[in-house]
């Protein structure tokens, strides 16, 4: 008990570090997602007793040996995958990062967890699988964060990473880094991942520390990819847009951790560095001719970048741009967005038609938050009422539920018998 207790630090730190760097590695040698997972947390576990008080010199080293020691273990007494078993033990005993080895520019890149993104991405997976994969592998997404994501519940989400990895195991699929000529394919999916990644910090609670970690990290990784695919306005565009949504970020909370609505925040907070480097980044992208579903989002978030004041905000322009990305990518969520710019652009019962059209988000926060706003200001104090609950029974932030039972006891104090 005593050597665990002086072991977990290390442990933790290492595996925080540099478990995209292993999990990547294994993979690789494994061909087997579920194996690879398994074989690092018997590792891990092994490490907790062995180590002590004097951890080896290289630990990341140390714990890929004693993962692939443990998935051969696991296969022999499964008696399966003779095939796997054979080559695997046919390998160097050693497994390596992807630094190691190859001279291709992802892996000349040297960055592990880019990799894993691209490898996860498989083309043999369906979309939304290989997506929600990657968001578990590379961020270590609970399955109810994906799920929440992706606006499903947590059981159909845990049954599609299963079928994912049982898919990988079973078809034989080739879990290798890609090569430059497969990137294209993948490109899409990596973009979707990165841009999940940053959601999941952006929406976090306030007194979280992936609320600062996550967006870094996926900004960092987008600026990866537009550096390793510079002729892809997506990349490109996808970075534009987070750029401009992190530059809000001191100013989305007080210092109390409150919300605080775009409209109010005070601008001189927004970061205009990173809005001068997002205007330039879009404007690259634009200048290609091919314009994507995220270098719309740029330009709409341009322009709330741009405004010196809410009233001053172009609510036409955001709304037209809304009306191109739902003709592109046609999502309720977009639909909604839209139905809200609409609003803005003209008034709120037009908005409000458009979002009692929209289906399949009654689990949406931000769609019964929307709706209540609208009724609000239409003077339906009792329908925004029940929507204002509906809204805070479903946010999971913290933050929003305050936020939201506040509105709901402000309808309650001023609204006529």
């Amino acid at each position: 008990m005593n050597a665990a207790r002086a072991a977990a630090p290390v442990l933790d730190r290492v595996y925080r570090d540099h478990r995209a760097r292993m999990l990547a590695a294994l993979i690789r040698v494994l061909g087997d997602f579920e194996l690879a997972e398994e074989a690092l947390q018997d590792a891990c576990t092994l490490a907790l007793r062995a180590w002590g008080e004097a951890p080896p010199d290289d630990p990341v080293a140390w714990l890929l040996t004693a993962a692939r020691n443990s998935a051969i273990d696991r296969l022999r007494r499964a008696r399966l995958g003779r095939e796997k078993l054979a080559r695997i033990g046919a390998a160097p005993e050693a497994v390596t990062t992807m630094t190691d080895d190859g001279e291709e520019s992802l892996r000349t890149l040297g960055d592990e967890r880019l990799a894993l993104i691209f490898t996860c991405c498989h083309p043999a997976l369906a979309e939304d699988a290989r997506v929600a994969l990657t968001l578990q592998a590379v961020a270590g997404l609970t399955a109810g964060q994906i799920a929440r994501a992706f606006l499903v519940g947590e059981p159909t989400l845990a049954q599609r990473l299963v079928r994912a990895k049982r898919k990988i195991r079973d078809a034989g699929i080739s879990l290798e880094v890609p090569s430059d000529a497969l990137l294209p394919e993948r490109l899409s999916s990596v973009l979707t991942v990165i841009c999940l990644i940053f959601t999941q910090g952006y929406t976090a609670a306030y007194d979280q520390p992936e609320r600062r970690t996550l967006p870094e990290e996926a900004i960092r990784l987008g600026k990866l990819v537009a550096t390793l695919m510079p002729d892809e306005p997506e990349a490109l565009g996808l970075v534009a847009m987070l750029l401009l949504h992190d530059s809000r970020s001191t100013a989305r909370y007080t210092a109390r951790g409150d919300v605080v609505l775009l409209a109010d925040q005070d601008r001189s907070r927004w970061d205009q560095k990173k809005i001068t480097e997002a205007i330039g980044v879009l404007g690259r992208a634009l200048r290609m001719g091919r314009p994507g579903p995220y270098q719309l989002q740029a330009g709409i978030a341009a322009l709330h970048a741009q405004a010196g004041s809410d009233d001053q905000t172009n609510w036409p322009g955001i709304a037209a741009l809304y009306g191109r990305l739902l003709t592109l990518t046609p999502s309720p969520v977009v639909a909604l967005n839209h139905a809200v710019a609409v609003a803005e652009a003209t008034n709120p019962a037009e908005g409000l038609a458009l979002i009692d059209r929209i289906e399949a988000l009654d689990r949406y926060h931000l769609l019964h938050a929307a709706r209540a706003d609208l009724l609000r200001r239409l003077g339906r104090m009792t329908e925004a009422a029940s929507a204002y609950q509906r809204a805070r029974e479903l946010a999971t932030n913290p933050a929003d539920r305050r936020f939201l039972a506040g509105r709901f006891h402000d309808l309650d104090t001023t609204e006529s018998p």
